[in-house]
């Protein structure tokens, strides 16, 4: 395969007002990786629709998760800040996609399963082949790199499964346009240290989500300190003491 420069790419849905967890599991990391690499981030509205979105609140969440990352450190003027709805080029390649990926494939994604639960014959198309127009998002850009939080790893794994069938099926005419063997690189994920899962101040077996309907149920990174003291105060707590000994902690 013909060389790719080490390049990052990562989204964000804008389904709601960014969190603590958005924050020490992605965002944080986004701005560290800025030192090292060249930085593509995006707004994934296509991504929001695979479920119902009001066209005006989607609208105003873009703008606000564009506003945060700059808020947060990410840096417009030396890196990619953009909205993917704006770049055709993602549902042009996620349809390639769609016609190179296996329904097989789709189906074994167990964040479908839990999204869909028992009502697997009424949720969109969207929302099935949405790792297909991950994969799109990704390699449209030939990035090399995607920091994922452990729930995203087997959304990955397919990315480079596409890839990889991609490059396979049409390796001849790839060659001809001199990339050698592969068009598209085999993305590596970037998976996060400590507090990529940051828990629902509500249910602590749940990650804390921006789209739950419990805004108790997170720290959204626009509340200020009267409203954090309140929501830490209401949390729900472990019903189990605290070990005696400092070794337990």
């Amino acid at each position: 395969m013909a060389a790719v420069a080490e390049r990052v790419f990562s989204g964000v849905q804008p389904t709601g007002n960014l969190h603590l967890g958005n924050y020490l599991g992605a965002i944080k990391r986004f701005v560290a990786l800025q030192e090292s690499h060249d930085c593509i981030y995006c707004v994934v509205d296509l991504h929001a629709i695979t479920v119902w979105q009001d066209p005006a609140e989607l609208k105003r969440h873009t703008r606000e998760v564009t506003a945060a990352f700059i808020a947060c450190g990410i840096d417009p003027k030396a890196h990619i800040v953009f909205n993917q709805s704006q770049v055709s080029g993602h549902a042009e390649l996620a349809w390639i996609f769609n016609c190179v990926a296996r329904m097989g494939w789709l189906s074994r994604m167990t964040q479908f399963k839990e999204k869909a639960g028992k009502d697997r014959e009424n949720v969109s198309l969207g929302l099935f082949a949405y790792p297909s127009l991950m994969a799109a998002d990704i390699l449209l850009y030939r990035a090399t790199h995607v920091p994922v939080g452990e729930d995203q790893k087997q959304h990955l794994e397919l990315t480079r499964d596409i890839a990889q069938k991609f490059n396979v099926d049409f390796a001849a005419s790839i060659a001809e346009t001199g990339h050698g063997e592969g068009y598209f690189p085999l993305t590596e994920p970037l998976i996060a240290g400590p507090a990529t899962r940051v828990m629902s101040l509500r249910d602590g077996a749940k990650k804390m989500s921006k789209s739950d309907a419990s805004d108790f149920s997170r720290i959204n990174l626009t509340d200020d300190a009267d409203t954090i003291a309140g929501k830490v105060r209401k949390a729900k707590t472990d019903p189990e003491p605290l070990p005696s000994e400092e070794e337990g902690l």
